[in-house]
């Protein structure tokens, strides 16, 4: 249906009143003739969109109905061609808003002297400075390290030392000497930090009625140096330490005092197995542990210390999930954070630590890659890396002091060092909510604590969206939200977007080893649903064909990418494995440069926007056509209401001859659909959207599919779980 042709029955079939519906008839069609007015022929999709969600006007509520929030955006853009016209926008920079952003001021004060005359203004010359960004790295980082609160012992003899050779991606900073939990502790100037400035907002599950704890600069500063000084009794300079809980505010304390005594964290999601905990603790060489009692959701607790001692003998700290003391009988060696805490009751100044300062490429920090197979990789981060998340929020998420930043994560995973760098470095405030994400009470706190912004997963939207918990709650405070670790779907984002007036959906893309992303959206680019709008600011990247030759820069394709290896914050090093071959070896050179392997399929559309496809080993060849799992995937999760999510495999028959294409489904609680049902409707979905020639050859619907303990669908075991599956049909 086109959006001309909505009429009051469609809105009232959405969930409107009779009323509502020739109210909000009469607005839509005068925001059609507005539309209209500037162009010559029919309104163009892009401008209607741009006059409905307009910040003057803003037709769609939040708390309208998702269905018509579904029937205006799926109207205005039925006719859109993604092929010749890319990703559809839903979000569009104005050029005020633009030039008061972070990035955009920057770009105001030296493009004009970087780009010359090619300069125009932040939105127009955005892609052209993201260019200048990549070629001259050096000036890009000297000009946004000022803006971030990092305070060097000794500074750099320069930004970008290429000399050496034998270190592809070059030497960062060259001769510098800090200690990085220093800089988010103390007071500065620019950005503004103060003593008495709220620097951490929190609450616990189940209080979801009492006011919001917080916590001042100088309280966070004094409780992190008094654990500093009690870590200096038990344990030595570069001493390993894991951390194994929630993301609490203790955990964020013991996190940067970790690091402040010249120690090392390795991280450990708290959903782990005593198998995988055993095994990050023998990689890294753990001393000790710090965890938890218990892990509290939904009123109910959840055994973590017990998983730690299953683990191994490492020493450990327990910290209460309630109260003051611990709520287990511990081992012999181990201590409670009471007693943890009194070891300090002598010193005369127990709230005064001063930093360990050492080089710019010494280990702060050891995270872990998912894992799905052996040892996962132990990825040591320096005290570049926090630089590099913090600059990439301060550029294209424009973090700001006055912001309330909140993303439900865990120490264990990439995203939780970012977050905590991301508020202390650009002197924002960080929000904790310490409990499960998924119901009332987390949206409830992001109410009550004035987020600005909020980091999500997919699937945990998926959640929000599907049991409707968060209806009647006040989301529009949120200036912009962000999401990463999976594929995003778009009608999810649409449902996310609408809860603040359709703020942008920052797409973010990276890695582990990367620090940040590569890929992202940003403030001064229109914005699509599920799609990165740009290269992170100094990244340069090409994409390949089969052969490893890279396509030409902005020709719409899909491939293999390959990274600059000049990335700063990026791996130099893996603790259990070959760094050398698994980032660079088999990669091509390009322009004199080794390329750095990430293992991300991804599509260039036109208009220069990116879509992540999978990783390489996700690819599937229909036909002799190769094509992505992710791209299958995207059109059999509209294709049928029932649907929930699905997976793509491809197999080789048994008897051999081309690949066959099999689709995992997950229904909606309490829908129901046959399998022959849905073979034919995906079939259709596919062959009318992405080839004629594919076909579905079989589907099976589970109730859920294998992930990692960071979410990501495994695909590898459903493609091993239905070849065991048809081969012993076979033998039958």
């Amino acid at each position: 249906m086109k959006i001309e042709e909505v009429g009051v029955d469609d809105l009232v079939r959405a969930g409107l009143s009779v009323e509502e519906a020739r109210s909000f008839h009469q607005s839509l069609k005068a925001v059609i003739l507005i539309a209209q007015s500037s162009s010559s022929a029919a309104a163009e999709p892009q401008k209607v969109w741009k006059e409905l969600t307009a910040e003057g006007r803003r037709l769609l509520k939040p708390w309208h109905p998702h269905a018509l929030h579904q029937l205006i955006y799926y109207s205005v853009y039925s006719d859109w061609d993604f092929s010749t016209s890319g990703p559809p926008p839903y979000w569009f920079p104005s050029p005020l808003q633009a030039k008061q952003t972070n990035l955009g001021r920057l770009m105001e004060i030296h493009a004009p002297k970087l780009l010359g005359t090619l300069y125009q203004d932040p939105i127009t010359s955005f892609s052209l400075f993201q260019k200048f960004t990549v070629e001259h790295p050096e000036v890009y980082w000297s000009l946004v390290l000022k803006k971030l609160s990092v305070k060097f012992h000794e500074g750099p003899r320069c930004i970008l030392d290429t000399s050496d050779k034998s270190k592809p991606g070059g030497t960062w900073l060259p001769g510098s000497v800090l200690n990085i939990a220093e800089s988010c502790l103390i007071p500065t100037d620019d950005p503004r930090k103060q003593d008495e400035d709220v620097v951490i907002i929190w609450r616990d599950e189940g209080l979801d009625d009492d006011p919001v704890n917080r916590m001042t600069l100088r309280e966070f500063r004094e409780k992190v140096m008094m654990v500093a000084n009690a870590l200096d009794t038990m344990f030595s300079k570069g001493d390993a330490i894991a951390i194994d809980m929630p993301m609490t505010a203790n955990a964020v304390v013991i996190y940067l005092a970790i690091i402040l005594a010249g120690q090392v964290v390795v991280s450990i999601a708290d959903s782990f197995a005593p198998k995988e905990i055993a095994s990050r603790l023998r990689v890294s060489n753990a001393k000790g542990i710090f965890t938890q009692d218990f892990i509290r959701r939904g009123g109910r607790n959840f055994p973590l210390y017990s998983r730690v001692v299953e683990a191994g003998s490492c020493k450990a700290i327990v910290i209460p999930a309630i109260g003051k003391e611990v709520g287990v009988q511990l081992r012999k060696h181990d201590l409670s954070w009471k007693d943890f805490l009194s070891r300090v009751n002598d010193l005369p100044r127990p709230n005064h630590y001063v930093p360990v300062y050492q080089s710019i490429d010494s280990t702060t920090n050891i995270l872990f890659s998912s894992g799905t197979s052996g040892d996962p990789k132990a990825i040591p981060w320096t005290q570049l890396s926090p630089m590099r998340c913090a600059g990439d929020s301060w550029g294209l998420q424009n973090m700001t002091t006055e912001d309330i930043f909140c993303w439900p994560t865990n120490l264990g995973w990439v995203m939780g060092p970012i977050l905590i760098y991301s508020c202390f470095l650009n002197g924002a405030t960080l929000a904790l909510y310490h409990g499960s994400p998924l119901g009332r009470g987390f949206g409830k706190f992001v109410q009550d604590a004035g987020v600005t912004s909020l980091g999500t997963v997919p699937s945990i939207v998926k959640t929000w969206k599907t049991t409707k918990c968060m209806e009647g709650l006040d989301w529009t405070n949120i200036k912009s939200f962000a999401t990463t670790g999976e594929t995003s779907n778009f009608d999810d984002d649409l449902w996310l977007s609408s809860r603040a007036y359709y703020r942008p959906v920052i797409e973010c893309c990276g890695g582990t080893e990367l620090a940040s992303s590569y890929i992202q959206g940003n403030l001064l680019q229109p914005q699509a649903f599920g799609a990165f709008s740009t290269a992170s600011m100094t990244t340069g990247l090409v994409i390949l064909d089969e052969h490893g030759v890279p396509y030409p820069d902005d020709q719409p394709c899909v491939g293999e990418m390959g990274l600059f290896p000049f990335y700063l914050g990026a791996s130099d090093r893996l603790l259990n494995a070959n760094h050398e071959d698994v980032y660079f070896k088999g990669m091509p050179m390009y322009k004199g440069m080794p390329l750095r392997r990430h293992g991300d399929i991804i599509q260039r559309t036109v208009g220069g926007y990116f879509l992540v496809q999978g990783r390489a080993d996700d690819t599937m060849n229909l036909g002799g056509i190769k094509t992505s799992s992710v791209e299958i995937e995207r059109v059999c999760d509209r294709a049928d209401d029932n649907v929930l999510e699905t997976a793509a495999i491809s197999i080789p028959p048994v008897k051999g001859g081309p690949e066959q294409l099999v689709i995992f489904v997950v229904l909606k609680k309490g829908y129901s659909s046959t399998q022959e049902q849905l073979k034919l409707k995906f079939t259709r979905a596919i062959q009318s959207n992405l080839n004629p020639l594919f076909k579905v050859s079989h589907v099976k619907i589970v109730m859920e599919f294998p992930r990692t303990a960071s979410n990501k669908l495994l695909r590898r075991v459903l493609r091993d779980q239905i070849k065991k599956e048809f081969s012993t049909q076979s033998r039958l």
